[in-house]
């Protein structure tokens, strides 16, 4: 079998299903976002709420992944992790990220930048305890997240005993390391795939607190 990948340049689709113009958004970014976001969850997309998150340290250095957006509003947009993992250091060192929503059905995407802060004690115990109980228990067993572990089954079996420890508790407190993040956006992009890579492509970049839309070259 021929396992080396030689020319991709053929492999490209046309992309047709939608047109984005500046009279017809909305003047909020946020407002615009809830527009798709909701047209996503409309077409029973598969997880529209997953979202690339994008930070990089204090060196620079970037590192991207995938996570679950847990909260939306004009304050910012949120996700939950643990403080003490990658994405925790980089935050630590340099407050800049970006996330990333594709949604391939409809060819559209939305990137959306700001500055990250921690969220509310509060608000973050509060979102933990409606998670499933073995998500609760993992959140405990899983750190330092990232960290090196010897095998599958030292990390299976450490659910297990901690299950085994907490079976009988109602509550289980939430770890001081794990919680909440808020990207507080300063800049929106609003992508809309279109035919002959002409794509239609309209930012929201903040200027003493108003939004200016703009065009950008495809």
């Amino acid at each position: 079998m021929n396992d080396v990948i030689k020319d991709l340049s053929e492999l490209r689709l046309t992309y047709q299903k939608g047109e984005l113009h500046e009279d017809q958004v909305n003047a909020v970014p946020h407002e615009q976002f809830l527009l798709w976001f909701n047209h996503a969850l409309e077409a029973q997309l598969h997880e529209p709420y997953a979202m690339s998150l994008a930070t990089a340290n204090a060196q620079g250095r970037p590192h991207v992944r995938t996570v679950l957006l847990r909260g939306a509003t004009e304050a910012g947009y949120d996700f939950y992790t643990n403080y003490d993992s990658q994405k925790g250091n980089d935050l630590a060192e340099n407050p800049y990220a970006e996330l990333l929503f594709y949604w391939q059905e409809q060819e559209r995407q939305i990137r959306v930048s700001g500055r990250v802060e921690k969220i509310s004690l509060s608000e973050s115990t509060d979102y933990y305890h409606k998670r499933p109980r073995d998500s609760q228990i993992a959140a405990h067993i899983s750190t330092p997240q990232s960290g090196i572990i010897e095998s599958r089954e030292e990390l299976q079996q450490r659910f297990q005993n901690l299950h085994d420890q907490v079976e009988a508790k109602a509550v289980l407190a939430k770890p001081e390391f794990w919680g909440g993040y808020r990207l507080v956006p300063d800049y929106y992009e609003f992508w809309q795939g279109r035919p002959n890579r002409l794509h239609d492509r309209l930012c929201y970049v903040k200027h003493d607190d108003q939004w200016v839309l703009q065009r950008l070259m495809p």
